[in-house]
């Protein structure tokens, strides 16, 4: 029996006291993640359901303040910590706040139950809330419970399903049709590919007017106007971090190259759209521009910091500050500069936290409660302790620009090829890939003089004796770069053993500077080859039962900024930006802790509870680490962090901006 107040008909703020049919919910609705949702309140007090208009309200707390409570939201806003209490630890509170969303699996329809994430409700209260929604909820439409956090699917562990209906997030995920991954509209010529074969006997016609559809879309494309995936992928590919940084739209849309058949539009000019309050893209055919003119980022070109190339020593990484990226390249300054942090500390890494977050001051007591010390505690030495007890950087060296052109510079034959490859760049010349690869292999046939070598080998004694494997990694000053990441341009080498080896993979992240690939997008994007350099990073292979990368962001919703995206295999982190896996996929807060898995990409199981502890510490460390590196005083560039870790410790290979 409801004995609260009774609304007959969908008003502008809610449907009150009755079942919501599905006309009401289309009435309600707004849009998240590609899904219809409305959202919900539920009062003990007076035994009423609340459906909110999204349009009207669109958080709970300025629903109930205004139409439950009759206070101003204002005034509610001012004690927000404590009403938050109130609606989601409180054992015994008045509220019961949640989502419902409406999903469509072939010809069936269900709605999810979705608490807030910082919900602690015990499984009795899961229990009673689930039920006091399905009463009010159409029968037709089956009701499933989603647990928001991991803790909530602990919980779930104690009800039976027969009790319980419920579907996890990463189920959801699996089966999602529509991704949003970067939002925007373009216009250009739609080319579908149904397998790798077929785009890489199309690569060289490719042009930057062109949208590439694809089940997954290779890390090698070229610069492009649109991306579309029809199989599900992760952000954190290398090519989608590409297609981020030059703000071109992409998007997942399961079964696209059917779409595309059936419309033929493979081959003709389109209206390509992604919005994040869409339920799909949006591709419709277009007229042919009469005159293609030149894109608008050609206009826009990067300016590099002069790189020094006279004689510079090489030293061992934990010589380095973030100011030597022009001697070192951004990846080894960067990894020296985390060294300095954790020999040292830093004022800086609390400065998301104290960020004005209105209503609140600061988020300082979440922070504090992270990192489980009092408020009153030195939360910056609390922030250090946790860093240097968790974090590490393999030993390494860093090689730096200097000895890559004095070994340029040792064959003539190179210089020439050098100069070849400039006049070609600057006519506009079609030989320039040939002449790229020549050149690459020149300098990988090459032998290193012996007074580099000798350099080198010294350096590796000195600092790495004793290692067994090693990761040879690039580090240019043509990366990293606002508008111009060249994320998974250069060459890394994993699983080096021999001295041979190590001198071998070398000369071929030298050589990467100079693939096709990169020379063209470093030219399209105004740098040229005179300024760009490499350098080297010589590291010890941490051997780690897993592996990933995070960014201090949540890329599929960008006003988030709660949470941290964490991508993880439990074989290497390759398999996490190369594109061509699937890796599990989390959200964690940094604001009021928890997690959630959102995908388990390939496998076929989730991490043991010890690990996701685990990644729940990295998430709140890279936070630390996007204050201490944030080029401002907002804090809020988010950090892209590759790390492996075993059950102890975080160790960080590669740390950079994230091109958002």
């Amino acid at each position: 029996m409801h004995t609260g107040p009774v609304e007959t008909d969908v008003t502008k703020h809610s449907l009150v006291g009755e079942r919501l049919t599905q006309a009401a919910f289309d009435q309600l609705s707004g849009m998240l993640a590609g899904y219809p949702f409305v959202k919900l309140v539920v009062d003990r007090q007076n035994d009423t359901i609340h459906f909110i208009n999204h349009a009207d309200q669109q958080f709970h707390v300025d629903y109930i303040a205004e139409r439950i409570l009759g206070v101003p939201g204002a005034e509610l806003r001012a004690d927000i910590d404590s009403f938050n209490e109130s609606v989601y630890h409180d054992p015994d509170r008045r509220f019961y706040l949640g989502t419902l969303a409406l999903h469509t699996r072939e010809e069936s329809r269900f709605l999810s139950l979705e608490t807030v994430e910082v919900d602690t409700m015990s499984p009795e209260m899961i229990k009673f809330f689930y039920g006091f929604v399905r009463e009010n909820v159409d029968a037709a439409l089956p009701l499933l419970f989603k647990p928001a956090t991991h803790l909530q699917e602990r919980h779930l562990l104690d009800i039976p399903a027969g009790e319980l209906p419920r579907i996890q997030a990463h189920e959801l995920f699996a089966t999602t049709r529509y991704v949003p991954l970067n939002t925007g509209t373009t216009r250009g010529r739609l080319r579908a590919f149904r397998t790798q074969g077929e785009y890489h006997a199309a690569a060289n016609s490719l042009e930057w007017f062109d949208i590439i559809a694809m089940d997954r879309v290779p890390d090698d494309i070229p610069r492009l106007a649109g991306v579309i995936n029809s199989e599900p992928t992760t952000p954190l590919s290398h090519t989608n971090v590409l297609a981020s940084g030059w703000g071109i739209p992409n998007a997942v849309q399961l079964g696209a190259i059917e779409l595309i058949d059936h419309q033929r539009l493979d081959g003709e000019w389109v209206e390509y759209g992604v919005d994040a309050s869409a339920t799909e893209i949006v591709l419709r055919r277009a007229e042919k521009p009469a005159d293609i003119t030149e894109p608008a980022w050609r206009s826009a070109q990067i300016t590099l910091e002069e790189p020094e190339t006279a004689s510079t020593p090489i030293v061992g990484l934990d010589r380095l500050r973030m100011r030597d990226r022009y001697r070192y390249g951004t990846k080894a300054a960067n990894l020296g500069e985390l060294g300095y942090v954790l020999d040292n500390g830093s004022e800086r890494l609390l400065g998301f936290y104290k960020v004005p977050r209105p209503p609140r001051a600061n988020l300082l007591a979440h922070a504090a409660k992270l990192l489980g010390v009092p408020e009153s505690a030195d939360l910056t030495q609390a922030a250090w302790k946790l860093l240097t007890e968790r974090v590490s950087i393999p030993r390494g060296i860093a090689v730096p620009f200097s000895v890559q052109r004095r070994f340029l510079e040792s064959s003539p034959r190179i210089q020439q090829a050098i100069g070849k490859l400039k006049m070609a760049l600057e006519l506009g010349a079609r030989e320039i890939d040939p002449l790229c690869l020549e050149l690459q292999r020149m300098i990988t046939a090459t032998r290193v003089p012996e007074d580099l070598r000798q350099e080198i080998d010294s350096a590796i004694f000195g600092h790495l004796g004793g290692v067994r494997r090693f990761v040879i990694r690039s580090s240019s000053n043509a990366e990293d770069l606002a508008g111009f990441s060249a994320a998974g341009i250069y060459e890394s080498v994993n699983h080096v053993a021999t001295a041979d080896d190590i001198f071998t993979s070398i000369k071929q992240v030298w050589a990467s500077l100079l693939s096709p690939r990169s020379v063209r997008l470093r030219q399209q994007a105004g740098i040229s080859l005179d300024e760009s350099y490499m350098g080297v990073i010589v590291q010890e292979e941490v051997q780690a039962p897993m592996g990933g990368v995070l960014v201090t962001c949540n890329p599929m919703s960008r006003a988030d900024f709660r949470n941290v995206y964490l991508n993880v295999s439990r074989h290497s982190v390759a398999d996490v930006v190369s594109g061509g896996s699937a890796p599990l996929q989390y959200l964690y807060s940094t604001v009021e802790g928890g997690g959630r898995t959102v995908s388990l990409g390939d496998a076929t199981e989730d991490l043991d509870e010890e690990s996701r502890n685990l990644l729940q510490q990295l998430a709140f460390i890279g936070r630390l680490l996007q204050s201490h590196f944030s080029p401002d005083y907002t804090f809020g560039t988010p950090m892209d962090i590759e790390w492996v870790a075993d059950s102890q410790r975080a160790h960080i290979v590669q740390l950079r901006p994230y091109a958002n």
